[in-house]
């Protein structure tokens, strides 16, 4: 029988000790920000999404234009040395705080001002081209493949005449 209770009551502290060692992890992809379009560059922390209630949140801000940085903490910032005409990178460190663990999100954005608002701004890879120059090529001209106006026929090599391409051959 103390064996029987003995294995037990081991089994039920394992599994006590086992739940205690899971971390809590609260969500960092819920936590965004806003930022007011009005004079300077005014940010807030937006909790509003997130999935827990922790006990406390610290917020670090470092905003960034081509001349220094700035810093400020707290869950709203007011930067008055940020203009509309700067490029600007966004960067907060949160601490979020819960019954003796610690989580901390970090996120950093490149923003520009469209005119209204402060938008992301992407170095990527273009997804369209909205304006080319187009040839009229029903003039008869000759162009070679990158466009260029030609003065004689080529041979051996492609060009381009009213819309076709063509080679001469000796």
């Amino acid at each position: 029988m103390k064996k029987i209770l003995l294995i037990l009551l081991s089994t039920i502290g394992l599994q006590t000790q086992a739940q205690q060692s899971i971390p809590m992890y609260f969500c960092c992809d819920s936590i965004t920000y806003n930022i007011d379009p009005s004079q300077g560059f005014n940010i807030y922390l937006d909790t509003t999404n997130i999935v827990h209630n922790p006990d406390s949140i610290e917020v670090l801000w470092s905003i960034c234009n081509s001349s220094a940085c700035y810093t400020a903490d707290g869950m709203f910032a007011y930067f008055g040395q940020i203009i509309t005409t700067d490029t600007v990178k966004a960067c907060y460190d949160v601490y979020l705080y819960e019954s003796n663990s610690v989580e901390v999100c970090t996120r950093c954005d490149s923003l520009i001002f469209n005119g209204t608002s402060w938008v992301l701004f992407s170095t990527g890879n273009p997804t369209a081209i909205n304006n080319i120059n187009q040839i009229d090529d029903q003039d008869g001209q000759i162009y070679d493949l990158m466009g260029r106006k030609l003065t004689e026929i080529p041979i051996g090599v492609i060009y381009i005449r009213n819309n076709k391409k063509h080679i001469k051959y000796k």
